[in-house]
Order: C-alpha cells, then sequence, then structure tokens
C-alpha cells in the first residue's frame, strides 16, 4: 500500500469506524460507520470481528492492495489516564535537551514498572517548572537547578492489545500505532 494512503479503525462505546484517506490529496477515499448497539463499555470483539470482515474486502478491492498496517483509534473508557510528576536535579550548567530527554526515560520507566499489563499510547507533558516557574513549552539554555515535568500517560491493557492484534491477523494486518481517539480530537 503506498506510503501516502493510511487506513484507520475507530473504536469508540457507541460505534466502529472504518476509513480509507489518502495523505497527499488530504481527503477520504473510504469511510463506513456503524452504530453499536450494545452500551456496554466493553468492546464486542465478535461485532468487530464482522464489521472487519465486511470491509476489509472492500477496502482491498478498493485500492487493488492488500492492507498491511492500520492505525487503530480507541475512544472509550479502557484507556488508562495516569498522571505523574517527577523532579530531576540539573547537574549541567544550563538545561538542555538532554536534560529533557533522560527524564523522560525515566519517567516512562517508572510507568512500566508500575503498570506492566498496559502499553503507552500517549505521553503528554502537561507542565515544566524550571527555577519554580511553571511553563508550558521547554526552554534550552536556562539556567536551574532543578527539572520537574506534569505528565500524563495515556495507555491500553495487554489484553485489549493481545485480542486487537487477533482479529487483524486474520487478514494479515498489523496495528501501526494505538492513538487516543479522545486526546486527539481535543489536541
Amino acid at each position: 500500500m503506498s506510503e501516502e494512503i493510511n487506513t484507520y479503525l475507530s473504536i469508540s462505546e457507541n460505534k466502529y469506524e472504518i476509513f480509507l484517506f489518502d495523505k497527499s490529496n488530504s481527503k477520504n477515499l473510504y469511510k463506513e460507520v456503524i452504530e453499536v448497539k450494545d452500551k456496554s463499555k466493553e468492546i464486542n470483539f465478535n461485532f468487530l470481528n464482522d464489521f472487519l470482515e465486511k470491509n476489509i474486502f472492500t477496502i482491498e478491492k478498493l485500492i487493488g492492495k492488500f492492507i498491511q498496517n492500520i492505525f487503530l483509534v480507541i475512544s472509550n473508557d479502557q484507556i488508562l489516564k495516569v498522571n505523574l510528576g517527577i523532579k530531576k536535579k540539573n547537574y549541567d550548567e544550563f538545561l538542555n535537551k538532554k536534560n529533557l530527554d533522560n527524564i523522560l526515560i525515566e519517567a516512562k520507566d517508572l510507568f512500566r514498572e508500575n503498570y506492566p499489563n498496559q502499553e503507552i499510547m500517549h505521553m503528554i507533558i502537561k507542565k515544566y517548572f524550571i527555577n519554580n516557574t511553571s511553563h508550558s513549552l521547554f526552554e534550552d539554555n536556562l539556567k536551574s537547578d532543578y527539572l520537574a515535568l506534569e505528565i500524563q500517560f495515556n495507555s491500553i491493557s495487554n489484553f485489549m492489545i493481545y485480542e486487537l492484534e487477533k482479529i487483524l491477523e486474520n487478514y494479515q494486518i498489523k496495528i501501526t500505532k494505538y492513538i487516543d481517539g479522545k486526546y486527539v480530537k481535543n489536541y
């Protein structure tokens, strides 16, 4: 499949949607939506499989190629959101991107250690604290003894990943990226 054409599967509590999007022309080539009658918070994997069965082959016929990868957009309450604050001493004279990268790696490691059954979808820096002052953007080359961050992790359970990958495996499709639909919509 062309790098310019992406397939998206969107799963929310009240509907499932599949899109074929042409990035070069910024337009949808295909869109199918089905309402979910079962208002449970859980994903109905059998219903999802039936939905995919009806649409994957239609899309592949439309583009004349097999879909190999798909972006999965999830908008439901099964996404875990965890806020984390972390503060590190700055041993350099000035703050730089290396300081930021190191603290982000440590935050990610802390999350993975405490939530081993979750996969990180998004790591969102809410605030930077430099010289005890809150900033919305990171500023390089400021003199500060400490760098502190307020971070939000959005994650999905490994069980859900396994179930979704198992369904898409029937069509030889791999999930390229998991995306929190509510975060993207508000972004």
